[in-house]
């Protein structure tokens, strides 16, 4: 038992990788842990959770941990799956009141934490709680252990193994979304296949871990594939470009070619995927770089080096991905789309041609996607884009496969709202509703790769995402507006350096457009102005009337949450209450 380990796909395949290749590096320190370690430390934390549990045999408990971005969050991860519990990551970022409500909810056995967030624990446990679980502070990993034998049970016998996140609960109380072994692995088997992750790809993670997005992308399928994973977290923009462009200055330029900063780290970064203001804020910051770094960090993030620059969890304005492309000499960022309850579900290929501006490109491998007309309710088919009058038509994504989460905890509630009736349901089971609408164009240019990894899924109509069926769609005067179309537009403008597009509540259109704005200073006319007169005349050529904003408020900060993510309907509240009209509640 101590040094034995379930059969699980992602032991099978660490087990398979180069004993002495790098897993993780911590950026700031310069420690580095091998593969040939991994499994080894996984049992010793998997046992210590028995030790703690006070038996071994804790399959299907939920085990809570606040543990930093780093080797010992990756190990005691894989120890929880290995536990056959289900790993249930806290944002250290939370007041403790959150994190109760998740404790509580997911009635975890077991909160574990790091050291450096023991007094965070403490504070958890000091709450009012419905349950009394057990804690553990972990013992902190140092690197350079040895490369001991452990082997996999004879037999595949899962159990509970899984994983499960919290949604962002913008709406309600946050929900717990469980995704077993299966369909994390299922994740990132189509990811590996769509993106190409390989043991020479050195990705830069500098993202937080109690999203779909750090934990699937960037830690469970780089495991899988034997890249590498450098953690360089929390984000900051001079941080993130030194890094980058540490492998390509030259010693001289190095300021301490002794230290182990980043600077001195010389693997190129190869992968990167992040949300939009991630980009923006590098783009914003690369020129009050030193001259010498700021010719390495081009080199740097260039097709060359950098092989894939991902972007996700928000809409991708055009300017952004324009002049990223632009800075790095054509290194185009890929679009994709996905949420906590489906993993990736639909993404661009790695051909440029394939990176279409404003689609989030096709079905990744493993997924059926399919589009529900918003008003009539029917499925649209293939090649049916358009209703009899021309237009295009307006459905919403629903998603179906071996990827899909398996329920909201405890919820069945909510699990069967999100799911089409049984009845409607064939054979290959129910399609899962995400709420997000979007229309399918065939795009002349795309769909054409050669590559064997993109040949079978990145072919035929492309996905453009309107936005969220809640927040992103706005009906105003028996027009349908899409928020993301206006807010792409306006980015478009040299004013605008930020915008949120929002449906405003009015008793004589139903609903009108309204913008809020954070102005680009630099780009203002003399009088340091912006009215909504401007606004209108800038958008008169790009976008129909009914679709330029009705209202425009003027704002120095919109509030995001960790992923870049604006709670529109919140946000409305704050704005733009005296814009109501007063008869439309």
């Amino acid at each position: 038992m101590a040094s034995t380990l379930p059969r699980l796909p992602v032991f099978e395949a660490i087990a398979r990788h180069d004993p002495n290749s790098t897993v993780v590096v911590h950026s700031n320190s310069g420690r580095r842990f091998k593969y040939g370690e991994l499994l080894g430390d996984v049992c010793r934390t998997r046992n210590r959770l028995y030790e703690t549990a006070g038996r071994d045999d804790i399959d299907g408990e939920r085990i809570a941990f606040l543990v930093e971005n780093s080797y010992d969050y990756v190990v005691t991860l894989l120890a929880t799956l290995a536990a056959r519990s289900i790993a249930v990551p806290l944002s250290p970022a939370f007041p403790a009141p959150e994190l109760q409500y998740i404790m509580n909810h997911s009635e975890a056995l077991m909160l574990l934490s790091s050291a450096k967030f023991a007094p965070k624990a403490q504070d958890v446990l000091k709450t009012e709680l419905d349950i009394e679980p057990s804690y553990l502070q972990l013992t902190k990993f140092q690197g350079g252990g040895s490369h001991e034998k452990v082997t996999l049970e004879k037999t595949f016998n899962p159990g509970s193994a899984g994983l499960m996140l919290y949604t962002s609960g913008t709406t309600n109380r946050p929900k717990g979304v469980l995704l077993p072994q299966s369909v994390l692995t299922a994740q990132a088997r189509s990811l590996i296949q769509a993106w190409e992750y390989s043991p020479s790809d050195h990705l830069l993670h500098v993202l937080p871990l109690h999203h779909i997005h750090g934990t699937i992308n960037a830690i469970f399928t780089p495991l899988f594939s034997g890249s590498s994973i450098e953690f360089l977290f929390p984000f900051n923009a001079d941080a993130v470009w030194k890094r980058l462009a540490a492998p390509f200055l030259t010693p001289d330029q190095t300021p301490d070619p002794d230290s182990q900063s980043p600077f001195t780290q010389r693997e190129k970064v190869t992968f990167f995927t992040v949300v939009p203001t991630v980009y923006s804020r590098l783009l914003s910051t690369h020129k009050s770089l030193p001259v010498d770094i700021q010719s390495a960090a081009r080199t740097a993030i260039s097709p060359a080096n950098l092989r894939l620059a991902i972007s996700g969890s928000a809409a991708l304005p055009t300017p952004i991905k324009r002049a990223w492309a632009e800075l790095s000499g054509g290194n185009v960022l890929l679009e994709r789309f996905g949420m906590t309850e489906v993993g990736m579900a639909l993404s661009c290929g790695l051909d440029v041609a394939d990176r279409v501006d404003g689609s989030v490109g096709w079905p990744l491998p493993g997924v059926e996607a399919r589009l529900v007309d918003v008003d009539t309710h029917q499925v649209i088919e293939k090649g049916h884009g358009r209703d009899a009058d021309g237009r295009e038509r307006v459905g919403e994504i629903q998603l179906r496969g071996p990827s899909i989460f398996a329920e909201y905890w405890r919820n069945p509630e909510a699990t069967a709202r999100e799911f089409v009736d049984a009845k409607d349901a064939d054979a290959r089971g129910q399609w899962f509703k995400t709420g997000d609408v979007a229309v399918r164009r065939p795009v002349e240019t795309a769909g054409k790769s050669s590559a064997p990894s993109q040949k079978d899924w990145a072919r035929g109509d492309m996905y453009f995402i309107l936005g969220r069926r809640s927040a992103d769609i706005i009906k105003s005067g028996g027009e349908k507006v899409s928020a993301l179309e206006v807010e792409r537009e306006m980015l478009a403008l040299p004013q605008v350096a930020e915008v949120a597009v929002l449906a405003v509540p009015s008793g004589k259109w139903g609903q009108k457009v309204g913008a809020v704005v954070i102005l680009d200073k630099e780009h203002l006319p003399e009088s340091g102005r912006w009215t909504p007169l401007d606004m209108r005349r800038a958008l008169k050529d790009s976008l129909a009337n009914y679709k330029i904003p009705q209202v425009l408020k003027i704002v120095d900060h919109i509030p995001r949450n960790a992923m870049g993510k604006i709670n529109k309907k919140q946000l409305v509240k704050d704005i733009f209450q005296d814009e109501f009209s007063g008869d439309e509640m």
